[in-house]
């Protein structure tokens, strides 16, 4: 185990494997790599002296990718994300601005009341998902869930 590149090429599907473990369902690239630097970590702090380098790295790399999560899940609660400014540019339509509009409104009207409060919250209050859910009285992950649904549904309906 003397040069890195051998080590990550034998222990890349530890990486994986720690990845599916953990239910990572997005943004495997970044948690890969995060996966990667404590392996290397791991690879640059080791003493043979005290015991087998498998079980070493394969606890760093868990643990890194645990702080990772945690990490993914407090800036997630924290920061509202922008959707590729949907909204806006069906409002700022200069060639069609009332059809735009009107369109626009349109959707509005065949929303359910439940998803009408949550687009209101998240867009123009600007509340964070952990208060929508809190508000709703679901996790985080269901206020999640309801906004992709939402947005899928502006996104099919604004498209055509």
């Amino acid at each position: 185990m003397s040069h890195f590149e051998e080590v990550l090429e034998q222990y890349e599907p530890m990486i994986s494997s720690i990845i599916r473990k953990l239910n990572i369902y997005r943004e495997f690239e970044q948690f890969r790599q995060a996966g990667r630097i404590a392996l290397w970590q791991a690879w640059s702090r080791f003493d043979e002296t005290k015991g087998d380098f498998a079980p070493f790295a394969y606890r760093s790399i868990y643990g890194a990718l645990l702080d990772e999560l945690k990490r993914e899940t407090r800036f997630s609660d924290v920061h509202v994300p922008a959707e590729d400014d949907l909204l806006e540019y069906a409002s700022t339509d200069t060639d069609g601005h009332t059809s735009a509009l009107s369109r626009l409104e349109d959707v509005l009207l065949n929303l359910t009341t439940a998803e009408k409060e949550l687009l209101i919250l998240l867009y123009e209050d600007r509340v964070t998902q952990t208060a929508c859910a809190a508000h709703f009285g679901i996790s985080v992950a269901g206020v999640k869930k309801r906004r992709e649904r939402l947005l899928a549904k502006l996104r099919g309906q604004l498209g055509n």
